[in-house]
């Protein structure tokens, strides 16, 4: 990965989070009042790009929104934390993406998404937000936007030599398109994402690294696991790898895994090694989980470094 890229491009969702604060999940048929609640910006794309921009790292954001007042709220947003979305297009017949996450007392979540404007775009919008990858050192991608549409860019990522990051997240019912996993240079699924892609589910490294191996022989050029509270291993051509999880105190886990991916793809592109990447990467997660909200718990890069430093790798 050259640090003499002009920025790193996700291609993604932008949504706008509605976000509860409860006790323990709803069961069915019930009806309780929330602890608090509030409203911010979210998807999967989005997060990802207002966490590369809180790094420092120059990054554009691409895909659509709709023409409503949640629209201007997102790009104002992101705008405000240095992100470019000059390819952030508005969409004229789809409302913006919505979702409605609760959280319960333990920092866990459950999400309902409503893509709207994500989800209208297949693989003939391609030429609207190919723009974005010109000089790019990488593009992120993930699968809350239409699965043509994220192949039909990966091709071209390929044919131009620009790495490709792929978030799996959400798996499709029927799974990923053989093509697109053979033409991810990395892949970066959570447990449960790895269990749906493999049908192996991940515990520790013995497994996880069991699980890499059927990902690369789908194509996958870098594979890396990512266990929860248990760390993250990692799989390449050229090296394997553990690394333990970072001590904190875990409040909310939404858009951990996108902080991840945003440290992952930052440290890559700034020259450092697979294995030290990967390290800050967890660093990232880690930090975002000590703060409520989504794209608004992105860490800096110095909190990461002081986070590395108090915490030295075995």
């Amino acid at each position: 990965m050259s640090s003499l890229c002009t920025h790193i491009a996700v291609i993604g969702s932008t949504n706008i989070d509605f976000v509860m604060h409860v006790t323990r999940f709803a069961q069915p048929g019930e009806t309780m009042h929330v602890r608090s609640s509030s409203t911010g910006l979210g998807g999967k794309g989005a997060n990802q790009a207002m966490a590369v921009a809180r790094l420092g790292q120059a990054v554009a954001l691409a895909g659509w929104t709709g023409q409503d007042m949640l629209a201007d709220m997102a790009r104002t947003t992101l705008e405000a934390a240095g992100v470019n979305t000059r390819w952030l297009l508005e969409d004229t017949t789809c409302g913006t993406g919505r979702a409605f996450i609760t959280i319960n007392a333990a920092g866990q979540n459950q999400i309902l998404v409503d893509g709207g404007a994500n989800m209208a775009h297949a693989d003939a919008s391609l030429a609207h937000i190919l723009p974005a990858l010109d000089g790019a050192g990488l593009v992120m991608m993930q699968m809350e936007m239409d699965p043509t549409l994220m192949l039909a860019i990966a091709r071209h990522a390929r044919a131009h030599a620009i790495p490709v990051m792929l978030d799996p997240a959400p798996v499709p019912a029927d799974g990923l398109p053989e093509a697109l996993c053979a033409l991810a240079d990395l892949i970066t699924p959570n447990e449960r994402e790895t269990a749906a892609l493999t049908g192996i589910e991940p515990t520790d490294e013995t497994t996880a690294l069991a699980a890499a191996r059927i990902l690369h022989a789908r194509g996958v050029g870098t594979a890396i696991i990512k266990l929860g509270h248990r760390g993250v291993v990692y799989s390449a051509p050229d090296a394997q790898g553990f690394v333990p999880p970072f001590r904190v105190h875990a409040i909310d886990t939404v858009a951990a895994g996108d902080c991840f991916n945003a440290g992952l793809a930052t440290a890559l592109v700034t020259g450092h090694p697979l294995g030290q990447a990967v390290r800050i990467a967890a660093a990232c997660g880690a930090l975002a989980t000590t703060r409520a909200g989504a794209a608004q718990a992105a860490p800096t890069m110095d909190e990461v470094m002081t986070l590395m430093a108090t915490q030295s790798a075995p």
